[in-house]
């Protein structure tokens, strides 16, 4: 029956996909998948798109329905169907945002002796940390998760500026992080020969034309600032944002400890709802380089700079 139907798919939609085809995209193919060990009598119609520059959500779930349609009217036509114990009912028609075969990967590489900015820790045992690091969240669920949290606060942000859906990457990214049964690091490290080399894989599906992307002035700007990318120069950009991200949260747990760049942000927090002035700022700051950063801490050291000031 599905050999049979499987032409009239493309046939059927071709209203839909033909300014879509003109750009050289469309369907790729529609495969059917028995999944009745799982869940007895379920079928899917599995079907394939490129969507070019748009990320194409409204496109494949408008084929999708078209499919459904057909398929219904196929089946009244079809002797087998008709028996009371054999009928076809679609439940439901829906893309997925877990994109495994759209895989991006971004990777930077340099010899071993090149990492050597930190006069604490010398560059060998550095690259040696840092891969062990990414060894952990390779291994430990616990830390696999926080690990990649931070790859995604890279790539949220380029996602959420181009008027794209962070959630559905967010998603369709976790889901890749779990494919093998545990989840683990989307990002790897390794050290061959002295060269030390940091990579990412990330499943990405974004678009450049269509939804905000004409509308929102911030995302049209975002887009102009990065040089009016096309689709998949914006997923190379996004993975490259991901790994940046992930190697200075790295660099930072493998030498002064995360807690050095949170609390230097948390600090200007205060003194921003402190209204403190520059003045003020500039001795904080000083000050807490060796004292331990809390709200009120901080609260009590301004009291004093400012009865110092008023007296």
């Amino acid at each position: 029956f599905f050999i049979a139907v499987k032409p009239k798919f493309f046939e059927e939609t071709e209203s839909i996909t033909k300014n879509m085809q003109k750009r050289g995209g469309g369907i790729l193919d529609v495969a059917l998948v028995d999944k009745t060990d799982a869940k007895p009598g379920y079928f899917q119609l599995h079907a394939t798109f490129e969507t070019k520059d748009s990320m194409g959500a409204n496109f494949i779930n408008s084929c999708l329905e078209q499919f459904s349609k057909t398929l219904k009217q196929e089946a009244l036509l079809h002797s087998e169907f008709n028996d009371e114990e054999k009928h076809l009912q679609v439940i439901m028609s829906i893309l997925s945002n877990y994109v495994p075969n759209c895989l991006v990967r971004s990777e930077v590489s340099c010899p071993v002796e090149d990492l050597n900015e930190d006069k604490n820790i010398s560059a060998a045992e550095f690259a040696e940390k840092f891969v062990t690091a990414v060894n952990i969240a390779e291994i430990e669920p616990f830390r696999a998760v926080t690990h990649n949290k931070g790859i995604m606060n890279g790539i949220d942000a380029v996602i959420v500026a181009s008027g794209n859906d962070f959630r559905a990457v967010e998603a369709g990214v976790h889901a890749y992080a779990s494919k093998d049964g545990q989840y683990t690091s989307l990002s790897h490290a390794k050290i061959e020969n002295g060269i030390f080399t940091f990579w990412l894989d990330v499943p990405l599906a974004l678009g450049t034309v269509g939804g905000l992307t004409t509308l929102h002035p911030l995302v049209k700007l975002s887009l102009e600032m990065l040089g009016n990318p096309s689709a998949q120069e914006l997923m190379q950009i996004v993975a490259v944002a991901g790994l940046a991200q992930n190697f200075a949260a790295l660099r930072s747990l493998t030498t002064t400890g995360i807690q050095q760049g949170h609390m230097k942000m948390h600090l200007m927090n205060i003194l921003n709802q402190l209204e403190a002035n520059d003045i003020e700022k500039e001795k904080t700051v000083k000050h807490f380089e060796n004292n331990t950063v809390t709200h009120a801490a901080v609260v009590d050291f301004i009291k004093d700079l400012r009865k110092v000031t008023s007296n």
